[in-house]
């Protein structure tokens, strides 16, 4: 790949990435020894990676140009999610209404509340569009955020945003409701904070985790099949 770059495209692949890698490495090992909210790798290493930015002068069309590889890599990352789907296939086939309709719920739910939120602050326009697939993974989002005429990049900032705080208000959720289904608690973190709570749900326990991923895929899947028809709506 980087046979085909400049040579300053290519110190700009190499040192974005190394920084990025780096920094994301450094916070798990933080995480890892301080599990707390505050310290998840995806809260620690977005603030890190500003400060070098803003440290070195460069910007945002700079990191996202030698990072770009990273991010198309969240695709397979998602697909990766399939094996342990298929593990539980037979959970999932005595599940499937009881799923089927909380994730309609769940997605109807998130998009109805961001365009409120949106509102209720002043957001609109593209900022507005950006903000209505923060519910759902990376690759996914992006793809809805093009399809109804937000940026994708800044939807994936709000993807983040809402998966860390996902992460963080499902525990207390589950601390307060104290769900005895694991269907019912991989759903609550699949839905709501997607690949984040997907990987807290795997903490918990193997179907929880299971569960998380089949929701987060087939809500993203759900949400890229209704994108042409919200779009249509918001014209």
């Amino acid at each position: 790949m980087m046979s085909l770059l400049s040579p300053e495209a290519a110190g700009r692949v190499l040192l974005w990435s190394l920084v990025t890698i780096g920094f994301y490495a450094a916070a798990k090992r933080i995480y890892r020894r301080w599990p707390r909210w505050w310290l998840s790798p995806l809260a620690v290493t977005p603030a890190l990676i500003a400060l070098v930015v803003v440290g070195l002068h460069a910007s945002y069309r700079d990191y996202i140009g030698g990072t770009r590889w990273l991010v198309l890599l969240l695709g397979p990352a998602t697909v990766a999610f399939a094996f342990p789907i298929y593990e539980q296939r037979a959970l999932i086939r005595r599940h499937w209404p009881v799923l089927l309709a909380g994730m309609v719920a769940g997605s109807a739910t998130a998009v109805l509340t961001s365009w409120a939120l949106a509102t209720a602050v002043g957001l609109d326009g593209v900022l507005r569009l950006s903000l209505l697939p923060r519910s759902m993974s990376t690759p996914f989002a992006m793809e809805v955020s093009g399809d109804i005429g937000g940026v994708p990049d800044l939807t994936a900032i709000f993807v983040v945003i809402t998966g860390i705080a996902g992460g963080a208000l499902g525990d207390l959720v589950l601390a307060r409701l104290r769900f005895g289904s694991a269907l019912a608690r991989g759903a609550l973190f699949g839905l709501g904070a997607h690949g984040v709570g997907t990987a807290r749900a795997h903490q918990i326990g193997q179907t929880e985790g299971a569960v998380a991923g089949l929701v987060m895929v087939l809500v993203g899947l759900l949400n890229v099949l209704a994108a042409p028809l919200v779009a249509h709506l918001l014209r």
